[in-house]
């Protein structure tokens, strides 16, 4: 292993020197370091940009760094001085490029000119915007249906650009919108809106300072979410339960040195972050919900007996809930050994921290992929949230549930519509507003999209943000799947692996990045995103444009619909002359947003309100529902096991630090020890041993699936982590190759990522020797 490629264990708390030291090397590295610092800082500030990262919520307070290490990554990488321009794609063809890794891809800096693909010469070469508008028209219009496109969205999309998106393309004809809300929390949302009538989160900033407990579940928010880290602490501080429920014992959720904290810093301390750590099974945290709720009837139902304090809330339960008694048939019928099978943990250590959450009065429950990934993600759901309303933790202050939403808009981009499934009440404003048919089937989510391009049932892919070709799973299978497709077009900043998978034709249009000043005819712009707690900000990009040929996203949505549907259903260039009019389409179009220009006058923007953080249910009853779920009969394919198939590990693909989604903002996974490389694999020392491979050693993985389709990645370096035997953890998208397309969650169509049936083979010797060469 050379001196850029190790292993190094990590003995420090996050954030702290570690963090400053990573935002300085991003920040020289942007090579635009005297005007980024200054951008930084306007980060998260009233009349400064939100952050491009994550979906975290702001500070109430005022006069603090509102940014965090990650958030300083992504902003030094979206406002580099490196670019990539027609002299660059003059040098590589789109071959030579399919070559390179997906970091150095990016690292090469900001696409600078709209570029459409030569399959002559096998290069990029400029397109004037109007030539490349006119001939995304020219394929949209030539379709035999509207139904033969697809329209992706990535999370990053502001509100206005969502909303001209989803409007453009219910005009054109489809509710196809794959996104990618597919495949991180569609669960929530339907496991949310069944129970409790809203896909929402119902938990505002403020309540992390009220809440006696917080379960932080499947989720990593030292790398995800770094802002989060100083509320968990603070609760720790000030005598509340932490509870965290991960297979890996990630840094975040241990301890944090804050770098805002001079004294702390001077002397080296830290804080810790929880005050109960359990390390369940992949995929059994359904089974440790089902044993706290088993345990709090217990206990329930010991209080009737002896006249003592209720565990239960029944008056919220009377009040505000149906279905309890079938609920609770369902847990007794539950088995503890079934409980403790499943869970992975001992029922001691799952009655620990049943006993925290009963003698706490208010409870946030928080959850991100690691819930969200698996089969059976819906019904874990449902039963997160009936441990919440067993209680009555839910619409009151310092409680409730809360998935911590990914990429900065990704909540706001299904607010505005971005849905493949509207709501009638959705489709019906649309109709009245712009007095156009609107379709009203069901359109195509990732899933499908990627099967109807396979089958070429989709002829156009038209990506707005996003690297859909190395988020999505089954990689090279997608990639066959665009490859099909008569047109690519992804709106973009920077290279991605996702401009060299094309179509017959392809355009890349390069658009502003969040950082940069927007500005059109009635002057600079503002656009507004969408937080994980339902706040609405606007953001003022801060920089002068990396290229004078860069075109805003809502300009270049606007400019294909106008040249696909002229001014039906709106006069779209006079909509993008100034954004307030956007703003105004969405004040009288979507729920929640009336006097929008007006209420984002107010420092940090507005509350979009929830009505089940007010008991208010949108439910078929009126009422919030218990689900009365069983569990798993058992987590692995049934299929996979009548073949005789018995996987070796269950891998759950996760990002490293220095990671946000696909964007690789370089080699090192801090907090993990791993150093200058990706391709590793983290296995119990013990499992190690067992499969007859030692610490270091090279070796190839292979999925295990119904299909019998082999499904192999190679060459990953073996590192002994403290992780429950039986599991396994690497990167994605180095990964996403040996998730099989139709491993989704039930309802959901959610890649199960975080459960994958492995086998282990020794590396070829191929392998082995390009390794030694490199």
């Amino acid at each position: 292993m050379s001196q850029k490629e190790q292993i190094k264990q990590y003995n420090g708390p996050a954030g702290g020197w570690g963090a400053l030291k990573a935002v300085t090397k991003s920040w020289w590295g942007s090579e635009n370091a005297v005007k980024n610092i200054r951008t930084m800082l306007k980060t998260n500030q009233n009349g400064g940009f939100d952050c491009p990262g994550c979906a975290w919520g702001e500070s109430p307070e005022s006069g603090k760094v509102n940014f965090c290490e990650n958030g300083a990554k992504a902003v030094n990488w979206e406002a580099t001085n490196r670019v990539v321009d027609p002299e660059f794609f003059a040098t590589h063809s789109v071959s030579s490029l399919l070559k390179q890794t997906d970091y150095w891809l990016e690292y090469q800096g900001r696409i600078t000119h709209p570029m459409k693909y030569d399959s002559a010469t096998d290069h990029y070469v400029p397109i004037s915007w109007d030539d490349a508008y006119q001939l995304v028209a020219q394929h949209l219009n030539q379709l035999e249906s509207p139904n033969l496109a697809e329209f992706y969205t990535s999370g990053r999309a502001s509100n206005e650009a969502a909303f001209l998106y989803q409007l453009f393309v219910r005009a054109f004809g489809t509710n196809n919108f794959p996104d990618c809300s597919n495949m991180c929390h569609e669960a929530s949302a339907i496991g949310m809106k069944d129970t409790i009538g809203v896909g929402k989160g119902t938990v505002i900033f403020d309540d992390f300072a009220k809440a006696d407990a917080i379960f932080v579940i499947g989720q990593n928010p030292g790398t995800n979410h770094p802002r989060m880290l100083e509320p968990l602490r603070e609760a720790v501080k000030r005598g509340a339960q932490v509870i965290c429920l991960n297979p890996l014992k990630e840094r975040g959720l241990e301890r944090f040195q804050n770098p805002q904290v001079p004294i702390e810093m001077l002397r080296n301390g830290s804080k810790p972050t929880n005050t109960a750590y359990l390390r369940p099974a992949l995929g059994g945290d359904m089974a440790v919900f089902r044993g706290i709720a088993k345990f709090l009837l217990q206990w329930e139902r010991e209080a009737v007996e002896t006249g003592g304090k209720a565990v239960f809330d029944r008056d919220f339960i009377n009040d505000h809930t149906i279905g309890i008694d079938e609920y609770l048939k369902e847990v007794d019928a539950t088995t503890w050994e079934h409980i403790a099978e499943q869970s992975g943990l001992e029922l001691h250590e799952i009655e620990t921290v049943a006993d925290m959450y009963r003698r706490s009065e208010r409870v946030i429950m928080c959850w991100a992929m690691g819930l969200t990934q698996h089969r059976h993600s819906v019904p874990t759901i449902k039963e997160v949230a009936n441990v919440q309303m067993l209680r009555g933790n839910v619409g009151k202050p310092g409680a409730g549930l809360s998935p911590v939403r990914g990429h900065s808009n990704v909540q706001g981009d299904r607010t505005m519509g971005i849905d493949e499934k509207p709501s009638t009440a959705l489709l019906d404003s649309i109709e009245r507003r712009f007095n156009f048919k609107v379709p009203r089937e069901i359109g195509h989510n990732t899933i499908q999209a990627i099967k109807a391009m396979e089958e070429q049932q989709s002829k156009v892919f038209i990506g707005l943000g996003g690297n859909f070709a190395q988020a999505t799973p089954d990689t090279e299978r997608t990639h066959l799947a665009m490859k099909n497709c008569n047109l690519t077009v992804h709106i973009s900043t920077k290279l991605n692996r996702s401009h060299l998978v094309t179509g017959k034709d392809a355009l890349i249009l390069p658009c502003l990045g969040r950082t940069e000043i927007d500005v059109q005819d009635h002057g600079p712009q503002g656009i507004t995103v969408e937080d994980t707690f339902s706040m609405v900000h606007i953001s003022y990009g801060q920089l002068k444009p990396r290229s004078e040929h860069l075109r805003s996203e809502p300009a270049i949505i606007a400019g294909i619909a106008h040249a696909t549907l002229g001014c039906h259903p709106i006069d779209w260039n006079w909509a993008i002359q100034d954004y307030e009019r956007v703003r105004d389409l969405i004040s009288e179009t979507i729920p929640g947003f009336t006097d929008f220009n007006l209420k984002l006058r107010n420092p940090g923007g507005f509350h979009l309100v929830n009505p089940a953080a007010e008991r208010r249910w949108n439910t078929t009853s009126g009422k919030a529902q218990f689900s009365d779920s069983a569990l798993p009969k058992q987590l692995i394919n049934e299929a996979v096991l009548e073949q005789g198939n018995k996987p070796d590990l269950i891998l759950q693909t996760m990002r490293s630090h220095d990671q946000y989604n696909t964007t690789l903002y370089g080699l090192n996974d801090r907090y993990r020890g791993v150093f200058g490389m990706r391709e590793v694999l983290f296995v119990n020392e013990e499992d190690i041993a067992k499969l007859g491979f030692q610490n270091g050693d090279k070796v190839d993985m292979v999925s295990l699936w119904e299909d019998g389709v082999t499904r192999k990645v190679q060459g990953f370096t073996l590192v002994a982590y403290d992780i429950p035997k039986g599991q396994a953890a690497a990167y994605y998208p180095e990964t996403n190759p040996l998730v099989p397309l139709d491993s989704y969650g039930e309802r959901t169509f959610t890649p199960t990522s975080k459960f994958i049936a492995i086998k282990l083979e020794k590396a070829s010797s191929d392998e082995i020797q390009r390794s030694k060469v490199e």
